[in-house]
């Protein structure tokens, strides 16, 4: 009589009944999706900021944010003040952004959350609540990058305003990152330059700090910069390859430039605040202007967008209008609270990955770091 092998009769992995038991409930889910738009709970947890979205196909229903206070005392953002601050806030953010938009938890067909990149504690919360509720309201999950999801903002419907056509680069602005995309369809993007160092955002930060704003001190620079002359003072520009930044050493100029002025006169900064700030303000804007011109040139592409929290700068938004005008480019400007980090772009993320059958399982993870892959639906 021949014995069986035991391991050929193995009992299958509780990872292999998660997977066997998603396969079912995709199957159903888009049967039941098959007359009609999809409704999708969005989930953005990535730094300071706790947010919750509901929206039905590319409609946006509601786009609830809570901001955190408490990091302008410490100038920036203290990590575990702001996890601490997203366990308070996620709950009654997602019970408002279902109020707000009219909807009952039952109705939901997905959970959209940020899996990364970003404060990898602030990630861990939105990443653990998406998939308990997912679990209890026996719902899929879809894990988005979020840097996908300051690109695919720009479909959310806007009355009034176009979508993007494909191919066509977007030019992504932050505090932690500046990156040149381009976008070839809703999932298919590719990082042709970013910065080697420091982001823009994080030099509009330090250099607002330097001129003794409070944080965060970027948007206080933007103000002051539409009262000054930005050719009074000139900081100098990067020699960086290819389409990458680096915003380093504009750092340091700045800094030493200061150093050295006040040490002549002590109220130099406070003289001289409108000029100064409209000066710095006009070097990064060329830096980062300067290689999306030369990449959409090389590329013979003509739509360019902007995205990402800096994208709400007026100079870089009116910059980019008119280096449009000059270049016959057609240019997308997100609207201003689609710009920071927001659960809407989760959401609309969350959308086009369900339509490619992108979802994750109850294994998945927060990650601090998430790089965009070449192709997310490959």
């Amino acid at each position: 009589m021949k014995i069986a092998n035991s391991h050929s009769r193995r009992m299958p992995s509780d990872r292999a009944i998660i997977f066997s038991n998603f396969a079912i409930g995709y199957t159903n889910l888009r049967k039941s999706l098959k007359n009609r738009e999809t409704i999708i709970l969005g989930i953005e947890s990535s730094c300071d900021d706790t947010s919750a979205a509901i929206i039905r196909g590319t409609e946006v229903l509601s786009n609830v944010t809570a901001s955190q206070k408490i990091h302008e005392q410490y100038g920036g953002v203290v990590p575990e003040l702001a996890s601490r601050a997203h366990q308070k806030n996620i709950i009654p953010v997602v019970d408002v952004a279902l109020k707000n938009a009219n909807i009952d938890k039952s109705e939901i067909d997905a959970i959209a959350f940020t899996r990364g990149p970003g404060l990898l504690g602030s990630l861990v919360v939105g990443t653990s609540f998406a998939k308990s509720f997912a679990m209890a309201m026996d719902k899929p999950i879809i894990d988005v990058n979020r840097m996908y999801g300051h690109v695919l903002a720009h479909f959310i419907d806007e009355e009034g305003k176009d979508k993007p056509e494909f191919p066509f680069l977007c030019l992504t602005v932050s505090g932690g990152h500046t990156q040149i995309v381009l976008i070839r369809d809703y999932l298919d993007m590719e990082v042709i330059g970013s910065t080697i160092d420091d982001a823009a955002g994080e030099a509009f930060d330090k250099a607002a700090k330097l001129l003794g704003f409070p944080y965060p001190g970027g948007p206080l620079i933007d103000k002051h910069a539409k009262l000054g002359d930005p050719s009074k003072f000139t900081f100098p520009h990067p020699q960086i390859k290819d389409y990458n930044y680096s915003f380093s050493g504009l750092k340091t100029s700045i800094l030493y430039f200061l150093q050295k002025e006040t040490q002549k006169n002590e109220h130099f900064i406070q003289e001289n605040l409108d000029d100064l700030c409209a000066g710095i303000q006009h070097t990064i804007v060329s830096i980062v202007l300067g290689k999306l011109k030369k990449a959409a040139k090389a590329l013979d592409i003509k739509h360019i967008a902007i995205a990402g929290g800096v994208s709400a700068n007026s100079g870089l938004r009116t910059a980019l209008l008119e280096m449009g005008e000059k270049e016959n480019w057609n240019t997308y400007i997100p609207k201003f609270e689609y710009c920071t980090d927001n659960a809407a772009m989760i959401a609309i993320t969350g959308k086009y990955m369900l339509d490619k059958g992108l979802f994750a399982d109850q294994s998945v993870s927060a990650t601090a770091r998430m790089p965009i892959p070449s192709q997310l639906n490959k």
